[in-house]
């Protein structure tokens, strides 16, 4: 028979595995190297827009191809990301569009007309943060930054309410929010006709 400090030594290594487990419910990257391309990558949904892996100066990557009208948001969601805290990076370049370029990350998605988004406009030289209630965007914070051409780095965590966005790896956005509480899918974002690129999407989320 054990003794006692054996058993609690024991259940103290088990705790802090589960908490371990439990502080990175999902760790995943995509990086479309094994997606085919014209496809839509494996486990992401064409909710709006036209989203398939292309081939790049990067390999395969994950591009928006449609051309649609100013007031369309392209959302690709994936499937399996039912997360609420959230730290997710992409890279990104701007390919093309005439009323708009670039794009973002969405996040806590209900579906493509909910969810919070971080997102970087070339045309407009700024990164903004908003959240999208019944498909109406709602700006939160607004930071003006210099476009140089090439890929980027997008970074959001969020934590409860507390929101950060980074952009090439500088802290530019920090606001509080509550109005999307519950767990929701991650994915990728784009407006009207911007015919955006992105890779090395990662996440980190419970």
């Amino acid at each position: 028979m054990r003794n006692r400090p054996d058993i609690m030594s024991a259940a103290l290594l088990a705790g802090v595995l589960v908490a371990t487990v439990c502080a990175a419910d999902i760790a995943k990257t995509w990086n479309f190297d094994d997606d085919k391309a014209g496809e839509i990558a494996k486990g992401f949904t064409n909710e709006v827009g036209n989203w398939t892996a292309v081939k790049s100066d990067r390999g395969n990557v994950l591009a928006q191809t449609a051309k649609n009208p100013n007031s369309t948001f392209n959302v690709t969601l994936i499937k399996d990301t039912h997360v609420k805290d959230v730290d997710i990076s992409v890279k990104m370049k701007s390919v093309t569009g005439e009323f708009d370029q670039g794009g973002g990350i969405v996040w806590r998605a209900k579906d493509a007309k909910n969810y919070y988004l971080a997102r970087y406009n070339p045309l407009e030289d700024n990164y903004r943060l908003y959240k999208t209630v019944g498909g109406k965007r709602i700006l939160l914070r607004n930071a003006d930054i210099t476009h140089l051409e090439g890929w980027h780095t997008l970074r959001i965590t969020m934590t409860g309410d507390r929101i950060t966005c980074y952009y090439d790896g500088t802290k530019y956005l920090e606001s509080r929010d509550d109005t999307l509480k519950e767990a929701g899918r991650i994915g990728l974002w784009t407006k009207a006709d911007a015919q955006s690129q992105f890779d090395d999407l990662a996440l980190s989320g419970k």
